[in-house]
């Protein structure tokens, strides 16, 4: 890696492997880049794959703003039962008859029968209850906080979880390639079950493993994730060839380490098949912001003003970039504005000229 022409300040577009948590691979890419300064936006849960964005140096600063984006992904549900954690990394459970918000109400008298299915029953159920405006109720195992603690702690320590449920909005929920399998049971039993594959465009906070969920609570008979990957945030699109050509794609590996109680423990860890020419990946500040939000142009001194935390006459309706040109022709990221009043607007981050 020539770090004598790495930018101090950028994104990457990292391809998260299963087996990993994001914080993992933030950490890969501290080792890799040397710094301190990483973050992520949008977290993925370890079994997930796909599209992470690693910001680095002061452009952590866009992150919030990255991760309120719509998103997409591709998924495979499972039908005819439920897991503990609503995805594969939990353990069976047979359906309760509970209904987890006001939409998903059991639409069947009788148990799910893998015969009884068809792309077009499930199209019907997922156009009227799992498509639009919905509330959901997130998964008993997800990040949000319940008093300060995060839920899947509680739920680990067998405390009991309720969570409210939230608006979110799925635009577009399109299933295909209906198969149906049979499991084995840990007590020697056998299970119908069906898989059918999604793709999900949804806003910011849908949780795919709830829709799994109440996709079988609907049928009176479970459901549960076997595989996602995210192919989008916003603007960062894996269709698109650009974004694609730069995604830094990562494995899972192991590390072993002695812990304080004089233990060894192994865990998985992500690494880089390789960081050569890994700066050649990151989209610098501009590049980032042009893909993050809104972007205005802005003159010398009105960037000054800027830098000093002063507002400047630019009207913005959102959180908008202000790009400021210089006398060379290259641009650099100076702030990001809110609308303070009309025709007004008010830095609420600054980038400085240089560390």
């Amino acid at each position: 890696m020539g770090n004598s022409a790495a930018p101090k300040s950028g994104v990457f577009i990292a391809d998260k492997p299963q087996g990993v948590t994001s914080h993992d691979v933030v950490a890969a890419f501290r080792a890799a880049l040397h710094m301190k300064r990483v973050g992520h936006a949008g977290t993925l849960d370890p079994m997930a794959t796909g599209v992470l964005i690693v910001g680095f140096g002061h452009a952590t600063r866009l992150l919030n703003y990255i991760s309120g984006h719509d998103k997409s992904y591709r998924a495979t549900i499972r039908l005819g039962i439920g897991t503990t954690t609503d995805d594969a990394e939990g353990e069976y459970r047979e359906y309760d008859g509970a209904r987890t918000d006001g939409e998903a109400a059991r639409e069947t008298s009788s148990p799910l029968t893998v015969s009884d299915l068809t792309l077009t029953r499930l199209d019907d159920l997922v156009q009227r209850h799992l498509t639009g405006e919905i509330e959901q109720v997130p998964s008993s195992y997800s990040a949000v906080k319940v008093h300060g603690v995060k839920a899947y702690d509680l739920a680990r320590a067998g405390q009991p979880v309720e969570l409210k449920a939230r608006t979110v909005v799925i635009s577009s929920f399109v299933l295909s390639n209906l198969r149906s399998s049979q499991l084995v049971l840990q007590d020697g039993s056998h299970r119908d079950v069906v898989d059918v594959d999604a793709e999900v465009s949804c806003s910011s906070g849908t949780y795919i493993r709830a829709l799994a969920r109440d996709l079988g609570a609907m049928l009176g008979a479970g459901g549960h994730l076997t595989s996602l990957r995210r192919t989008r945030i916003g603007a960062f699109d894996l269709a698109d060839p650009r974004i694609c050509q730069s995604a830094r794609s990562l494995t899972c590996g192991e590390k072993t380490f002695t812990n304080r109680q004089g233990e060894t423990v192994t865990k998985h860890r992500a690494m880089f098949p390789s960081t050569e020419n890994l700066w050649d990946d990151a989209f610098d500040e501009v590049e980032a912001a042009r893909l993050s939000m809104p972007c205005v142009e802005i003159s010398e001194e009105q960037a000054q003003d800027c830098r000093y935390g002063r507002s400047i006459a630019v009207g913005v309706e959102s959180a908008t970039a202000a790009i400021e040109t210089l006398d060379d022709g290259s641009q650099r990221l100076c702030a990001i504005l809110e609308s303070e009043k009309t025709g007004q607007s008010h830095p609420v981050a600054v980038f400085p000229l240089e560390d």
